[in-house]
Parts: C-alpha cells; sequence; structure tokens
C-alpha cells in the first residue's frame, strides 16, 4: 500500500501544503484524531478516526484500500506522532508531507523570527521550562495534558522569572484563534484551552553557561558548601551533556546541583542529602536560579538512589561513611557512569582510590589548593582556602 503521512497545519485543513491536498485527494483511506479527518466526510472515503500508531498501523495491515493517507497535526517532524508510526509501516510504501508547525504558525502571526528560538513539548512529557526559558531568549512550548498557559506562568514566577514576556496562542488557525500576550506574572490567572502554544520572550538570558558562580550568590546557612573553584573543576571533570542524568549524593547547599543543572538542561539533577535542612536549602538554590530540572531527595544514601533513573554523570560531596555502598549503587545502576569524588582528607582519599580500584578504574587523583584575596584596612592580603582532592574516574 501506498501511505502519505501528511501534515495537516495547525488548524488541520488551512495550513494544508498543496501537496498534502493532493495526496488526500488520491487516497481512498483517511485515517487521524476526529479533529483532523472529520474535514473532509463529505470527500466519501474510507475514514478511520484514531491518532495511536499501534492502531493506526494495524488499519493500515488490515486495509484493501491502494493507498491510504495518515492526517497528523502541524509538522510531522515537530514533536508529532509519526516518528513512532514510521518503524511499524515496514512493508508499505511510504511518503512523509510536512506540514505549517504551530510554532511556525504562531511566530508568523505575531511576526517573530524562529531561527534562535528554543522548542518544547510539555504536552505530556517532561520538559523543564525555567531553566530553558532562563538559558534562551526564546521558547516555544507545546502545551496540553496536565500543565496549561496559566500553570506555566506561575512556574516561571516560582523560579525567578515573572518579567519574562509570554504570548499565549489558543485555538490557532481557528475563527476562535487567540494570541494573548504580557508578562508572566500578569498572565498567572489566565484561561484558555490546554491545548495551546506558549512563546517566551527573555531579553536577559544567559549568553554563558555558569561556571565557578560566586559563593556568596547562593543562600548559605550553616550547610557545608562546595567552594567555588573546586565545584568547576570538579563539574568539568564529568563532561556533563545536555541530556545527561546527574546526581550530587551529599548536596549540602545544592551549589553543585546548580552547576550541574545548567549544563544539562535537557537533563536533570537528583540532588541527594540526609540532612533536612540541607535538602531544603538545596531546593531553595535551585529556585533561586531558576533550576527546575533539578529534583531534591531527602534521605540516606544508598537507600535514597535505588528509585530513581540511572544516572551518567556522579558527584560524590559527602557519603556520611557509606561510599563503598554508594559506589556499589551506582553501578549497579549503571556500570559505565562517570564519578566524581571530593575529599578533603587522607582518609576519604584513599577510601575512595579503593572504590574505584574495586570496579578495576584507574583514576585520576588531582588536589587543588586555593588563595584568595581580602581586604585587611589598606592591605590587600592572602586567605589560603584547605586544600581539596578531587577523584575522577569512569566505572566499568
Amino acid at each position: 500500500m501506498k501511505v502519505y503521512i501528511v501534515g495537516a497545519g495547525a488548524d488541520g485543513e488551512k495550513g494544508l501544503t498543496v501537496q498534502g491536498r493532493s495526496a488526500i485527494g488520491e487516497a481512498g483511506l483517511l485515517i487521524g484524531s476526529k479533529r483532523l479527518v472529520e474535514r473532509f466526510e463529505d470527500m466519501g472515503k474510507e475514514i478511520y478516526v484514531t491518532y495511536k500508531p499501534e492502531d493506526i498501523a494495524k488499519r493500515l495491515k488490515n486495509s484493501s484500500a491502494d493507498c491510504a493517507a495518515v492526517l497528523m497535526s502541524g509538522d510531522c517532524g515537530f514533536y508529532s506522532g509519526a516518528k513512532a508510526l514510521l518503524p511499524m509501516l515496514t512493508g508499505h510504501e511510504v511518503k512523509v508531507i510536512g506540514g505549517v508547525s504551530s510554532m511556525v504558525y504562531m511566530c508568523s502571526e505575531l511576526g517573530l523570527d524562529y531561527e534562535n528560538m528554543k522548542a518544547i513539548s510539555l504536552h505530556g512529557r517532561k520538559g523543564y521550562a525555567a531553566i530553558n526559558v532562563k538559558l534562551h531568549e526564546k521558547c516555544f512550548f507545546l502545551l496540553g495534558g496536565e500543565i496549561g498557559a496559566d500553570e506555566l506562568c506561575r512556574h516561571l514566577c516560582s523560579h525567578g522569572l515573572g518579567n519574562v514576556t509570554v504570548y499565549i496562542g489558543a485555538d490557532l488557525g481557528y475563527e476562535e484563534q487567540r494570541i494573548i500576550s504580557g508578562r508572566a506574572d500578569e498572565l498567572r490567572e489566565c484561561r484558555v484551552s490546554k491545548l495551546c502554544s506558549v512563546i517566551t520572550v527573555n531579553p536577559g538570558y544567559l549568553r554563558h553557561i555558569p561556571a565557578c558562580i560566586d559563593d556568596g550568590q547562593f543562600i548559605r546557612d550553616k550547610v557545608p558548601m562546595t567552594k567555588a573553584e573546586v565545584r568547576c573543576a570538579a563539574v568539568a571533570m564529568l563532561n556533563i551533556g545536555r541530556d545527561s542524568v546527574c546526581w550530587d549524593i551529599g548536596s549540602g547547599t545544592g551549589a553543585v546541583s546548580v552547576e550541574m543543572a545548567y549544563r544539562c538542561p535537557q537533563g536533570e539533577v537528583y540532588a541527594f542529602d540526609k540532612a533536612p535542612e540541607a535538602a531544603a536549602l538545596t531546593e531553595k538554590n535551585a529556585g533561586r536560579f531558576a533550576c527546575d530540572n533539578i529534583i531534591c531527595k531527602q534521605g540516606e544514601c544508598p537507600e535514597m538512589l535505588r528509585n530513581v533513573p540511572a544516572p551518567q554523570k556522579v558527584f560524590i560531596g559527602g557519603t556520611s561513611g557509606n561510599m563503598e555502598a554508594i559506589f556499589a549503587a551506582v553501578h549497579h545502576k549503571n556500570p559505565r557512569a562517570d564519578v566524581a569524588v571530593t575529599a578533603v582528607s587522607l582518609e576519604t582519599l584513599e577510601e575512595a582510590r579503593q572504590c574505584f580500584g574495586y570496579y578495576g578504574v584507574n583514576c585520576s587523583v588531582t588536589q587543588i589548593a586555593v588563595t584568595r584575596t581580602k581586604t585587611v584596612g589598606e592591605h590587600t592580603m592572602f586567605d589560603a582556602q584547605n586544600p581539596v582532592f578531587i577523584i575522577r574516574g569512569r566505572l566499568r
């Protein structure tokens, strides 16, 4: 069977390309959600209503039609069901015909360029909004499911981004289309359909990946903290990817978690600390730096490590005497994880080296001695910090 997968545009009809209309005209069988296929009921074609890839593939297999068109909302290459459907269509002659995505449509309506826009789907999936708004001038969000535009605005406000400009596009392409604009703090109670799109514009976005963040920028209280220079070196050694899953064990103030989070805006950081005040402080600093991809966990490790996703990158800043068990838990989750441990005593250094050695890893050891300056009267004096060891290796 010849199968066309057709991007039906923002509204399911007006956004169709000429090629898409031709494919629909050629097809004897039309498949898609009710919203998309009902517009073509008067064409006398066989119509099957579903949006589930498994049901579509089964119907195509059992159909006697020579040609079918599967209608997808928007663009087939933009958070589309086509991605899951295509591997199921072996044996058919398949052609994908793109449509106008909701991002392209909405930007056209607003007169906005989108070459540097970050596209994120929050439709039934996790996508960390605040960290991406913090790191990009323009973001486009596909909404739907549990989160609506009002909730997104409230989320941005709770992470210090209430002054960001927000455009909410509801019922795009239809007669009742509305595009509402304002600051996030002005649109916290804006009620529109949850199946809508949002564009954020943040002129104050970060133009760099923060590293070696000054200690004074964090909420401190009396919780231990990995100092800026050590934190910067340890996080850099892990080579964190944009979609990495990271663990910060013994998070303290959450300073390491924050620097990890900026490096993985498409991933997430799980921050663990046994002390309730430390876990609460990590959460406060995550909000302060708009790092909503930090998930704080309070409790003892390794017990807390059992029911979280496997990490690619692990920082161990405190073990409470459980280093061997923590290494075992990390190895169980991911035998190829990159691990960095900080130690201020020779005993902790040797324990870390033994743990790496147990898994046959030739770890590297770096000793950092930081001396800062401070003003005493009219003089600038040196202020030596305690030396710290960073032990780093990849498990195997």
